[in-house]
């Protein structure tokens, strides 16, 4: 170590020897203490990150007892932070609604009713009709896969819809 105690740890030098004497020693530290688990080699290159950015406040002769006290602290940080995030994946998701029996159950026939009519639809009507509604694409992008004029495209649509629409009481979609 140098000869004068109130050097400068700043100077690159200096801090360069700080490093080499007690990075091992920092690390070997955190890894006896905390296990390899939380990262004891970059808990130490933190620490001498966090005295770098502190060199003009840290006395030369209070680096190793900055070094060993950031670098501790640090881990304790984590384990905490280990500890919040493992009480969270704990907590398990509510698994109902505030919807009542009744309208699940109406729900599900509903939706055996109206996949019951669309089965009943002629091939090609299903087919644009599910394009446009279910897949989203536009009429003229439907009468290019299938080979036929937009306006074929917007007579099976509309026509699909109006067997819905009979079949299905209050079915609407936009």
């Amino acid at each position: 170590m140098p000869k004068n105690p109130s050097e400068n740890i700043c100077e690159e030098a200096a801090f360069e020897r700080i490093y080499n004497k007690y990075a091992d020693d920092v690390h070997n530290f955190l890894y006896y203490k905390y296990g390899a688990q939380y990262n004891p080699r970059d808990k130490a290159q933190e620490a001498f990150m966090k005295l770098w950015d502190n060199c003009k406040k840290v006395p030369f002769a209070k680096a190793k007892s900055f070094l060993f006290s950031v670098a501790d602290n640090m881990m304790l940080n984590e384990i905490k932070h280990q500890k919040v995030v493992l009480k969270h994946q704990k907590i398990k998701p509510k698994h109902y609604t505030n919807e009542t029996p009744e309208f699940v159950l109406e729900q599900e026939q509903y939706f055996e009713r109206y996949n019951k009519v669309l089965a009943n639809l002629k091939e090609e009507h299903r087919v644009a009709f599910l394009l446009s509604k279910a897949e989203g694409k536009k009429h003229s992008e439907i009468a290019e896969m299938l080979g036929v004029t937009q306006k074929v495209v917007e007579y099976r649509i509309y026509s699909a819809f109006n067997v819905l629409k009979k079949e299905l009481e209050g079915f609407k979609i936009k």
